[in-house]
């Protein structure tokens, strides 16, 4: 719920990080910007086996009756209460002679106004992911950060 007496927080640009933990090498993976069909994927990446890094800035505004951020832009997907991001991997990604046509959804929940602000400008928001799948292939579905997001250094 919404704090009495605490002035509503507007809007803000968040700037988040994931990080993509040895997924396999040669498939390509991008942060899906757009939502059904009508997308692009945009930073996109060729695996070579070691971490893959993307950055992307998100906007939150103060529009829940539960008093957490709601999500906001052409990254966001998904419901006001369950949004999350999209990595786009292999055929989903552009590449056309992958055997892979997966993607990861990784949920937003677990950000706070407080983490938010926290992170201002000089900090970021992130969240490591397995890159790798039970099946060998690349992480797909909701993949939660393991250790949920963090506050780090840019």
């Amino acid at each position: 719920m919404k704090e009495e007496g605490k002035a509503p927080r507007e809007e803000a640009e968040v700037r988040l990080r994931v990080v993509l933990v040895a997924p396999p090498a040669g498939v390509d993976f991008g942060v899906q910007q757009g939502k059904g069909s009508d997308y692009t994927t945009i930073q996109t990446q060729r695996s070579s086996g070691g971490d893959l890094t993307f950055e992307f800035t998100v906007t939150a505004k103060d529009t829940r009756d539960d008093g957490l951020p709601n999500f906001l832009g052409p990254l966001a997907q998904g419901p006001v209460t369950g949004r999350f991001i999209y990595l786009d991997i292999g055929k989903c990604a552009g590449q056309s002679d992958s055997a892979w046509e997966r993607r990861i959804k990784v949920p937003l929940g677990g950000i706070t106004w407080e983490m938010i602000e926290r992170a201002s400008t000089k900090l970021v928001l992130e969240a490591r992911l397995p890159g790798t799948g039970k099946d060998g292939g690349p992480s797909c579905a909701t993949v939660k950060p393991a250790d949920g997001w963090k506050v780090c250094r840019r």
